[in-house]
């Protein structure tokens, strides 16, 4: 059985490494389609399983949280990713040093 855009997306989500952050465009072309960004958003707020499903490793392409994270608020995804060790600089992740560098053999 094909899987859904949403499991395709939280496929790509669980797979993001620890101490590193994915756009949701990253996430969106990896999962399948480039232009499911907003799609993957909407996953994401309705994750099944937040303990398995790291969403809050996912930022805008400008390294900012979601002030709408589901769980918890964006001083909560905050947290978790400066628990991971991602440093903020201005307020957003630096994404030069923590976007996720997926494998060429993806």
């Amino acid at each position: 059985m094909e899987k859904t855009t949403f499991e395709k997306i939280y496929d790509v989500v669980r797979k993001i490494p620890y101490g590193q952050v994915a756009t949701y465009g990253q996430v969106a072309a990896l999962a399948g389609n480039k232009r499911w960004a907003r799609v993957v958003g909407y996953a994401l707020h309705v994750n099944p399983d937040p303990d398995r499903i790291p969403c809050y490793r996912v930022v805008t392409k400008d390294g900012n949280v979601s002030r709408a994270f589901a769980f918890g608020g964006e001083n909560r995804q905050i947290e978790l990713l400066e628990a991971e060790g991602i440093v903020f600089v201005d307020g957003h992740v630096d994404m030069e040093k923590y976007q996720w560098e997926v494998p060429t053999d993806w």
